[in-house]
């Protein structure tokens, strides 16, 4: 995992093809409510042109899809979002974004088989709408890191520790601060899930 750090910490070139060296791809899905910015981060962190199931919201959504709010968004994922990026010449993160709208939940049940380990995006002007997706989370065993999505309009900048107790983390779950549109703080929110995973894996070494 060390070595997969630091590649993932140098920026990648404009166009990566996966390298016929390439044998290890690693599986993690981006959650969270609706509009939070998961297709955003997967856009931004993607060394590929990522793969996409926005849709138009249409009059059929009306009073079961969210087109108010902070988000004031006119498309949603159907399906998921896809992307890649190389962790060495070995190792490659395949991200699932995951959709937000409550009435394709029952998909996350098939994005989670496979998976590493996960990041839930947190939009703190609407903090209620992550607790489902880290309960799920919890429910099926998978490891996962806390990434609070700063939106410019947000007024209330609630800091970290006050994030952590309304959302009721766990100590050793990570929390951290990112902007979904920059590549830099995507592929920070990535190093640290790997670093959170690598933690497990030597504890669990470790343990007697």
């Amino acid at each position: 995992m060390d070595s997969a750090t630091s590649e993932l910490s140098a920026g990648p070139p404009a166009f990566t093809p996966l390298t016929d060296s390439a044998d290890t791809g690693l599986k993690i899905v981006i959650v969270g409510g609706f509009g939070v910015g998961k297709t955003t981060l997967v856009r931004s962190v993607s060394e590929i042109r990522p793969l996409n199931t926005e849709e138009v919201m249409t009059q059929a959504g009306l009073g079961i899809d969210e087109t108010a709010g902070p988000t004031a968004k006119s498309t949603t994922t159907v399906a998921f979002d896809f992307g890649r990026i190389s962790l060495n010449e070995r190792l490659v993160l395949y991200l699932f974004g995951a959709p937000g709208q409550e009435r394709f939940w029952f998909l996350w049940d098939r994005l989670f088989t496979g998976t590493l380990g996960a990041v839930v995006l947190v939009d703190t002007r609407r903090m209620s709408d992550s607790w489902y997706a880290i309960d799920r989370l919890e429910n099926h065993g998978t490891p996962f890191v806390v990434a609070v999505n700063r939106f410019e309009n947000d007024p209330a900048l609630f800091s970290l520790r006050e994030i952590r107790q309304a959302l009721s983390l766990a100590p050793h779950v990570p929390l951290v601060d990112c902007d979904a549109r920059v590549r830099a703080s995507g592929k920070y929110v990535l190093l640290s899930l790997v670093n959170h995973l690598r933690d497990l894996t030597l504890a669990r070494e470790a343990a007697p």
